[in-house]
């Protein structure tokens, strides 16, 4: 066994998924995520694509992520919205409560411990 993992998605099958319903905002938005790698249930790493639409969003962990494509605002609550592009970068921290809006299908890579 190696120390490292390469990102390939070309034999990793894609989890499909959506916003729990009562989560959503608006629009209908769809999630494929490419699970790369899980350690024992508390740190978890791969790729995640998201179609247009508005959801709340809260967390319990840390999450490490990089915006590869697309255009989405991540807004805190009582905070003011951030737009996130290809190239940036952010770090959602345990009791993060907001929401998340894709504008443009947005594809990023993350990391995320528990």
């Amino acid at each position: 066994m190696t120390n490292f993992l390469t990102f390939d998605l070309a034999g990793i099958e894609p989890e499909e998924g959506a916003p729990a319903p009562d989560r959503l905002i608006s629009g209908d938005p769809r999630f494929t995520t490419w699970n790369i790698e899980e350690r024992e249930g508390s740190l978890y790493a791969g790729i995640w694509q998201a179609t247009p639409g508005k959801w709340r969003i809260s967390y319990d962990e840390w999450e490490y992520f990089n915006v590869l494509e697309g255009h989405s605002i991540v807004t805190e609550d009582g905070g003011e919205p951030v737009h996130l592009r290809a190239g940036d970068r952010m770090i959602l921290r345990p009791g993060f409560s907001g929401t998340w809006e894709v504008v443009e299908t947005t594809r990023k890579d993350y990391v995320i411990k528990l």
